[in-house]
């Protein structure tokens, strides 16, 4: 269904050459949508903290179709105690006009086979429940729904809820 949509995605690990635009992408969500739960606008130096972390397993990728960057992936930790080093925390953002083209599945499946080859056991992703296409997008790629928080953040004026997803990888 979606390689009718897209033509080839590459990923390449997130530089500085990347920064501003993935700023622009994330902070596009944080002012127009629920999908991201910061309310403020982060500058480059928060972007910069959150994806180049320095860390050699949780990585961060951009999603390029040809020369144009689409979004960018990426693994983080899922919580800050050795016992959960196996597991990683994935999102993925798309810059405005690239939803819907099959191209976060295809960021699905790469961070995926990235998260194996990094020798991660476990899969989590946490959206707004006001997110149903993101709910979809994991649902249809084998993850479970592990969690619903109810009214945990606010934004807009409004209370929203969380869905958590999980995938054991094989």
């Amino acid at each position: 269904m979606s390689d009718l949509r897209v033509t080839t995605l590459t990923f390449d690990e997130i530089g500085e050459e990347y920064l501003q635009e993935v700023l622009d992408i994330y902070n596009y969500y944080v002012l127009n949508t629920t999908v991201s739960f910061h309310t403020e606008p982060l500058g480059l130096s928060d972007m910069r903290e959150s994806v180049l972390n320095g860390e050699t397993r949780f990585k961060s990728f951009v999603i390029l179709q040809g020369e144009e960057l689409q979004g960018y992936v990426l693994i983080t930790r899922h919580k800050n105690k050795q016992a959960y080093d196996t597991s990683g925390e994935i999102s993925i953002y798309l810059k405005p006009g690239s939803t819907g083209k099959g191209i976060g599945e295809k960021a699905l499946h790469f961070i995926e086979q990235k998260a194996l080859e990094l020798e991660f056991h476990v899969l989590v992703a946490t959206v707004c429940s006001e997110n149903e296409q993101s709910r979809k997008l994991f649902r249809r790629n084998g993850y479970e729904q592990c969690a619903y928080f109810k009214e945990i953040g606010s934004k807009f004026g409004r209370r929203l809820d969380i869905a958590s997803f999980q995938k054991i990888l094989e």
